[in-house]
C-alpha cells in the first residue's frame, strides 16, 4: 500500500495546483532564504564540535585561516574566478561550525569545497585537476 501524497498551498490546507506537497503533517513547495537563517547564531560561535571534542581556540582559528588559504591558494592555480574560491571559503566555515576539525580532515573538506564551489559558480574543474593542484600544494608546503 503507498502512502497518498496530496498537493496543497502552502499556506491553507486546500488542495492547489503545484504549490507543494503534502509529506507527513508539513507542506513542501519553497526554498525559503533569509538573512536569519543564513546567519550562523551567536550560541553556535562560542562552542564549535571541535571545541567540544577538546580543540583549542586557539588551534581552531588556525586550522579555519590555513583552510581558506589552501582555497585560496588552489583556485589561483585552477585560475577560477574570486567569487568561486569565496564560495569554496564559505562553505569550508560553515561546514567546521557544523562538524569537528577532530574527525575530518580539513585538508580534504578544503579540497570538496573547491570541487563543488567550482560547480556552484559555473567554473566547473575536473576533479583529477583539483587534486593534483591540492597535491602540487602539498608537495610545495614540505619544501618550506
Amino acid at each position: 500500500h503507498i502512502p497518498s501524497v496530496s498537493v496543497l498551498s502552502p499556506h491553507m490546507n486546500t488542495p492547489a495546483n503545484s504549490q507543494g506537497i503534502l509529506i507527513g503533517d508539513k507542506v513542501y513547495s519553497e526554498v525559503f532564504l533569509a538573512i536569519d537563517s543564513s546567519i550562523i547564531p551567536e550560541e553556535s560561535l562560542s562552542s564549535t564540535p571541535s571545541m567540544l571534542d577538546g580543540l583549542d581556540q586557539k588551534t581552531e582559528t588556525d586550522l579555519r585561516i590555513l583552510g581558506c588559504e589552501l582555497i585560496q591558494s588552489a583556485g589561483i592555480l585552477l585560475r577560477l574566478p574570486q567569487v568561486a574560491m569565496a564560495t569554496g571559503q564559505v562553505l569550508f566555515q560553515r561546514f567546521f561550525y557544523s562538524k569537528s576539525f577532530i574527525k575530518h580532515s580539513f585538508e580534504i573538506f578544503a579540497m570538496a569545497c573547491v570541487n563543488l564551489a567550482s560547480k556552484i559558480e559555473e567554473s566547473p574543474r575536473r576533479v583529477r585537476d583539483v587534486i593534483n593542484v591540492f597535491h602540487h600544494l602539498k608537495q610545495g608546503k614540505g619544501k618550506k
